[in-house]
């Protein structure tokens, strides 16, 4: 769009399912590039809406409820406080984060699917959808799992394979099985209201060909599936929970989650618009947040229905087809409302190598890290947007975080801040000296800031936010080396009016930074125009040498970043581990049963109680320990292979089970007598296998 055109901006992120605390692959892939562009805009006096809310009626909801055996309800008012708590303490700056359990998502999503059925829009039609016989309902498609037919990964869901990212029809799963009963689903007529796309193909077609900017991730899955051929989509489902259709004839049956969900981001907008209330959480209400003290002025549809507004979603790259198809079709069929201009989606951000994984507790979660790392959010937002898998997956490691904090927030940036408001404070009282005369370095360096603004702005623009990052962070480059190379301290003996100049360049490159910083590191920004008690100051200005002016006084320095230590890093992998080695005991499968025996085998083993009388290690070993256990019908000596599991002294008086007609055998020396009964857990540790009661030693085990 042109920006010339451009009156608005309406800006949604992608609404997270309330299942669980968001982590930081959604934060590096949605939040963090909208939060940047929308924080740009701003700076650039744009009249700009940042809408986002939790998606409350999807599928993983009602399974994470039955998992945890309460009401659905109950998992979304904890997880839609938990993260929306995250989000306002991570800076990220929604006008309103709204809720998809609201009456006015409900009434919003109910009338443009009631406006769509009297358009004639939809078709009816009794499919075969699958059945669960057990549970005695039809399953949504994440109620299902099998094989993905494309990658073989055993894990897919009804309507996506997360492991290579296609979307499904759950038909397409190989060996389907249901997640509520474990049982194989049939298959079983029900009818549902589908949304013809291949009806809008064309249309769709004229739409994506229009917008060959967009990434090319987008653009090409979007091809991909337009040149596949569009098929019918169902738009409602055999559920209990979300929002009814409303239909006389639609008992027991609600919107498709990726029907109502992108219908989120208007309500989320009306209810900004006509409901705004103070800016608190009210949990036994609304139970939603808005950005802003008083009651927007203006019209809601301005931001959904003008062609002088520029609409853009920020999502991951598996909701693409959702955004650029699906969502497109409905609003085609609807009529009256703007389309996308953008959809920027990111690709995934991997943890330490390995996908990250809610299931598997293999995350970092943005609730935690708030807590563990206090006022540090700068400190993630800069590495999450310097790794940001804008063009490919990448890869979040503890030792990158640690790295790039030490190394370029603390060695570079606040560094260069530091020095010259340090160096201010303790030359000419803490106020902005007088620039003299301009030196060609110094004009260079002048030149040099003049032009950064500008760059920033086009990589910010064009949603290359690690890039606009990267200028960033050249500009506090720039003045460290400008400082090294004049040296102030040193010039400071000979000519002061020098030292003047040289300061005054150098708090103009830190007044400029604040501004530049701002839509990435918004709390250092704060800190930093705290420093230099200023402020006011829009995106246009970066870049100038007159925003701090001639006597204008600093206040005292303080450290923006401050270095992290090797312990706390090594605490979140060995985390990460603990999390690794968690999934392993629960995902352990027994061993399978050996070859049956007959009766009268097992009744050869003469299998008794005993207590270990005296126990010492067996000379020359690591793993062996001689034992002396009294049976009840003799005291005899058995070797046994657990002295890396117990001490001897440890173990004297332990009643345990032996079997005792064992025939003898050598052991390095010692004969040994039986075998003690012992079991091993999933960490390979060792317990012996005793009498719950004391018994008799030689009672018989049966």
């Amino acid at each position: 769009m042109d920006n010339s055109k451009i009156k608005r901006y309406t800006v949604t992120a992608a609404l997270p399912y309330t299942n669980g605390p968001v982590h930081i692959g959604h934060l590096a892939g949605v939040y963090l590039p909208a939060d940047t562009y929308v924080r740009f805009l701003r700076a650039n006096n744009r009249d700009v809406k940042f809408i986002c809310g939790s998606d409350e009626n999807g599928v993983p909801i009602t399974l994470k409820a039955k998992r945890e055996g309460v009401s659905p309800q109950e998992v979304v008012d904890k997880y839609h406080k938990i993260i929306g708590d995250s989000f306002r303490d991570f800076g990220v700056s929604f006008d309103i984060y709204h809720r998809t359990s609201s009456q006015m998502h409900h009434q919003t999503a109910s009338d443009f699917f009631e406006t769509l059925y009297n358009k004639g829009v939809f078709t009816e039609e009794v499919t075969e959808q699958y059945y669960d016989e057990k549970a005695q309902t039809f399953l949504a498609d994440r109620y299902i799992t099998g094989t993905c037919p494309k990658c073989g990964s055993e894990s897919a869901y009804g309507d996506q394979c997360e492991n290579c990212g296609s979307t499904l029809n759950a038909t397409d799963l190989i060996n389907p099985k249901s997640t509520l009963s474990g049982e194989p689903p049939v298959r079983k007529e029900t009818k549902n209201w589908f949304l013809p796309l291949e009806k809008y193909e064309d249309q769709l077609r004229t739409y994506i060909e229009s917008h060959k900017e967009w990434k090319p991730n987008v653009y090409g899955q979007c091809q991909s599936w337009l040149n596949a051929g569009l098929q019918p989509r169902a738009m409602t489902r055999d559920l209990d929970w979300g929002v009814k259709v409303p239909l006389k004839d639609a008992a027991g049956k609600v919107l498709y989650v990726w029907f109502d969900a992108p219908i989120g981001y208007i309500s989320a907008t009306r209810e900004l618009f006509e409901y705004a209330r103070l800016d608190v959480w009210n949990p036994k209400s609304e139970e939603y947040y808005i950005n802003q003290k008083e009651v927007q002025k203006g019209n809601w549809e301005d931001y959904w229905k003008d062609d002088s507004t520029k609409l853009v979603h920020f999502i991951g790259k598996d909701n693409i087809v959702f955004h650029c198809i699906i969502f497109p079709a409905m609003l085609m069929a609807h009529g009256g409302y703007t389309l996308a201009d953008n959809v920027p989606a990111n690709e995934f951000l991997n943890l330490e190598g390995q996908k990250i994984s809610t299931s598997k507790n293999w995350a970092v979660w943005l609730n935690e890290y708030l807590v563990e790392f206090k006022d540090k959010q700068d400190v993630l937002r800069y590495v999450l947007t310097a790794t940001a898998p804008e063009t490919k997956d990448n890869d979040f490691t503890w030792k990158d975080f640690q790295a790039r904090n030490n190394n370029e927030l603390v060695a570079v940036f606040g560094n260069f801040v530091n020095r010259v408001v340090v160096l201010t404070h303790k030359y000419f009282g803490g106020k902005v000296p007088m620039l003299m005369n301009v030196t060609p370095e110094d004009q260079l360096v002048i030149d040099e800031l003049a032009a950064a603004p500008a760059k920033i702005s086009a990589s910010i623009e064009q949603y290359r936010f690690r890039e606009a990052l990267m200028e960033v962070m050249n500009v506090a480059r720039i003045g460290n080396k400008y400082l090294a190379e004049t040296e102030p301290w040193k010039v400071i003996k000979t000519d002061e009016d020098r030292v003047r100049t040289i300061l005054n360049i150098s708090l103009q490159i830190v007044a400029s930074l604040e501004i530049l910083i701002e839509p990435f590191l918004p709390f250092t920004a704060d800190k930093l125009m705290k420093m230099l008690s200023y402020g006011g100051h829009q995106w246009e200005d970066a870049g100038k040498m007159n925003l701090l002016v001639r006597g204008h006084q600093l206040n005292e320095p303080v450290l923006l970043f401050e270095k992290i230590e090797d312990s706390e890093v090594q605490a979140q992998i060995d985390k990460l581990n603990k999390s690794k080695d968690d999934n392993i005991k629960a995902n352990t499968v027994a061993a399978p049963a050996k070859e049956n025996i007959d009766f009268e085998q097992f009744s050869a083993m003469d299998i008794r109680v005993a207590t270990i009388i005296a126990a010492e290690k067996v000379e020359k070993t690591k793993k062996l320990l001689k034992l002396t256990l009294d049976t009840g019908i003799d005291q005899r000596t058995v070797v046994s292979g657990i002295a890396e599991y117990f001490k001897p002294e440890d173990i004297i008086g332990k009643q345990v089970s032996v079997l005792v007609n064992l025939a003898p055998r050598e052991i390095k020396g010692v004969v040994s007598q039986g075998m003690i009964l012992m079991s091993e857990n999933a960490d390979g540790e060792l317990s012996f296998v005793s009498p719950l009661n004391n018994h008799n030693n030689g009672s018989i085990i049966r």
